[in-house]
């Protein structure tokens, strides 16, 4: 079915018309299109996620450009639903690893799942969480769930798990071509992270990313990333096998989640 656009007034009565300027974009040749997409790739291809980490120092500056790029991401409606927290006082850092591993210690000596434990095995994870001290910053990363206005009066956001998952995304590519090293952890549950840095009542915590240089002995588990092949398809029609429950445990983000190798 088709039919003529209908106007903006038509679909959003009573609401003022959005302004718009023209993109900025400089279309490139193909040839760089490709070397640039494949260039980027095997940048991104050397990132891996360790949990051993230098205590060397890294400027702060250096945190906020990742930031600023992560905060270049979509979002629902542009609410921006995302806010980065980023921990270097070693007190506080102490105190954030001392809550994250008492909930890792409950997790992994009583309520992993066995499923679970046999896909971290290969990881070698357990409770202990040095890398959240040694990291010279933490970067906690909530969601808010909804805005708050100055009445105290809320205001709904629109997909902010997907949206701050995107910053997320971008923060971590920002911080490996920045020259750095970081770590996707989900403790679960995760509630003691908005009292513990003082969150207002809106926000919720998605991740901890604790960020800095590789300790010398650094290792990382022997892991092979799936094939293009694998993860990548064209003009593939079909009606589909209908959805799966992707976690019907309730503790599929619990732990440190790798989220890739």
């Amino acid at each position: 079915m088709s039919a003529d656009a209908p106007t903006f007034a038509e679909v959003y009565p009573g609401h003022p018309e959005p302004q718009f300027r023209p993109l900025e974009f400089s279309r490139l040749p193909p040839q760089e299109t490709l070397a640039r997409a494949e260039a980027f790739y095997h940048e991104m291809q050397q990132r891996r996620t360790t949990r051993h980490f230098s205590r060397d120092a890294v400027p702060q500056a250096v945190i906020e450009w990742a930031v600023r790029t992560a905060g270049t991401a979509p979002s629902g409606a542009h609410r921006q639903p995302w806010r980065f927290v980023a921990v270097q006082d070693p007190a506080l850092k102490a105190r954030l690893r001392e809550a994250v591993e008492a909930e890792e210690y409950k997790t992994y000596t009583g309520r992993m799942p066995e499923e679970w434990r046999a896909a971290l095995a290969p990881l070698g994870t357990d409770y202990v969480k040095a890398h959240l001290t040694d990291a010279p910053w933490v970067i906690v990363v909530f969601r808010e769930k909804y805005g708050l206005n100055t009445d105290g009066t809320r205001t709904k956001n629109y997909y902010t798990v997907e949206s701050a998952s995107i910053a997320v995304g971008l923060l971590i590519a920002a911080l490996h071509h920045a020259g750095l090293v970081t770590l996707t952890h989900t403790p679960n549950p995760m509630g003691f992270l908005a009292e513990l840095l003082c969150r207002p009542r809106n926000e919720e915590a998605l991740m901890v990313l604790p960020v800095g240089y590789p300790a010398p002995d650094a290792t990382v588990p022997e892991l092979t990333r799936k094939p293009l092949e694998q993860i990548f398809q064209v003009d593939l029609g079909g009606t589909g096998v209908g959805g799966t429950d992707l976690d019907d445990t309730g503790l599929g983000s619990t732990g440190d989640q790798q989220i890739e190798p």
